[in-house]
Order: structure tokens, then sequence, then C-alpha cells
């Protein structure tokens, strides 16, 4: 990669290019005026969960059951006859 010198504008932004467009960064300052840029992906607070151990299992063993069991087309009728009577 070649070296090269960008100015910081005067709202403190720098352009790394059009093809970087859209992409989420994290900027690590190591030391004062030294700044090391990478690429990130953000995981919403709300999902946070499914990233922890014990749902990792859950869903492993899903997708286990999943691959295991057989497919069947779903009769809509006979469901929506079985809700009809819960009501």
């Amino acid at each position: 990669m070649p070296f090269e010198i960008k100015t910081i504008g005067g709202s403190g932004q720098i352009s790394l290019g059009k093809q970087h467009a859209g992409r989420t960064v994290m900027v690590d300052e190591i030391e004062t005026g030294v700044w090391v840029p990478g690429t990130a992906q953000v995981i919403p607070d709300n999902e946070l969960w499914l990233h922890s151990p014990e749902a990792q299992e859950s869903l492993d063993k899903v997708v286990e059951w999943s691959a295991a069991s057989s497919r069947a087309q779903s009769d809509l009728g006979l469901l929506s006859r079985k809700i009809r009577k819960l009501k």
C-alpha cells in the first residue's frame, strides 16, 4: 500500500476514499497523535445475547436437530382450525 498524506479538514474529518464509503470504522489512538483505523462490524445491543455461549449452544442444537429431521408440508387449514378452537 502506498504511503499517503491526508489533511484533517475544518470539520475534523479525513477522507479515506470513496471505496470505503459507508463502512464502519474504529479508530484506536495508541498514543497522542497516532491513530490506527480499522474497519469494524457493530452488533446492536438487542442482538448481543445471540453471541453468548448459552445462545450459541442452543442455536447449535437447533441446527443439529433441523439437519437430522425430515421436512413435511404444513397443513395451514389444520393449523387455522386449531387456532380457532383455542380462541
